[in-house]
């Protein structure tokens, strides 16, 4: 069994710090670090930047909607041109400061409203798609399974990982659940680290109405921001390497290409991804 470990970070904004990012690092082998749009900035940017390279740890772009104060949890009709823009300009500012830091960015994951919108809504995935492709097709993209974002990604021959979420409840079609109803968000360590060797060891997950749904992910998310963040990553950890689990960067291998290098699609999967 081989895994990837990702959680989201970088989402402090000025004198407001947000989860315990130094502690995640310690135990994650991804970090999706905001990039200034929905959480984070230069600053902050700058030192989780660094302290994921001091750590080992895989570096990928967490792009979201212009929205501050709605931590990129609100839903925005941008037209396309100005979303690719948008998320253009945010993979170069991280790349910049993932550069003087020691490291690169090897990944793109869409954050909250971005992410769960182009699950679905094709004109707003193909921006996201163009924008990674113009930006550099060396860079992979990690989303759910089933996203149209995804099929559209590897058309365009890009690399595609899938993801699951440790701590956040699936409704029976596969989706997660709104964060508005009861029940959505998981907290207890131990039924987290439970849910997730399910998720690894037999591809499947308990929606919320009972039903066991297929699921087959590279990675799985502990979401940063939970309070119970570290100690659940931690458990999730413990967990799979109890049960004899590698865990490890997925988009790492994929994204191998140096930035000094010139871009091309990378059109072949790593070889141990469960799909």
């Amino acid at each position: 069994m081989q895994i990837d470990l990702n959680s989201d970070m970088g989402e402090g904004f000025g004198r407001w710090a947000l989860g315990d990012d130094s502690a995640l690092l310690e135990t994650v082998s991804s970090a999706n670090i905001a990039c200034g749009f929905h959480a984070g900035d230069p600053l902050v940017m700058r030192a989780t930047l660094a302290c994921a390279a001091a750590h080992g740890v895989t570096v990928g772009a967490h792009v979201a909607y212009r929205d501050l104060a709605g931590f990129g949890r609100r839903f925005i009709d941008v037209p396309a041109v100005e979303l690719q823009a948008d998320v253009m300009y945010q993979l170069a500012a991280l790349a910049g400061l993932a550069h003087a830091a020691g490291t690169r960015v090897f990944y793109v994951k869409p954050h909250g409203a971005l992410y769960n919108t182009i699950v679905r809504d094709e004109m707003q995935a193909a921006a996201v798609v163009d924008a990674i492709c113009e930006f550099d097709p060396t860079l992979a993209l990690l989303t759910q399974p089933g996203a149209v974002v995804g099929e559209l990604a590897t058309r365009a021959g890009l690399n595609v990982f899938h993801e699951a979420f440790a701590d956040r409840a699936y409704n029976a079609d596969g989706t997660l659940v709104s964060r508005r109803l009861p029940g959505a968000v998981i907290t207890d360590p131990d039924e987290v680290a439970d849910r997730v060797l399910r998720m690894v060891e037999s591809h499947e997950v308990e929606a919320i109405d009972g039903t066991v749904i297929p699921l087959f992910a590279d990675s799985v998310c502990v979401h940063g921001d939970s309070p119970a963040a570290v100690t659940m990553a931690r458990a999730v950890r413990a967990r799979l390497e109890a049960e004899g689990a590698d865990v490890r960067a997925c988009c790492a291998a994929a994204g191998s290409q140096t930035a000094e290098s010139d871009p091309q699609p990378v059109t072949e999967v790593d070889e141990w991804t469960l799909e």
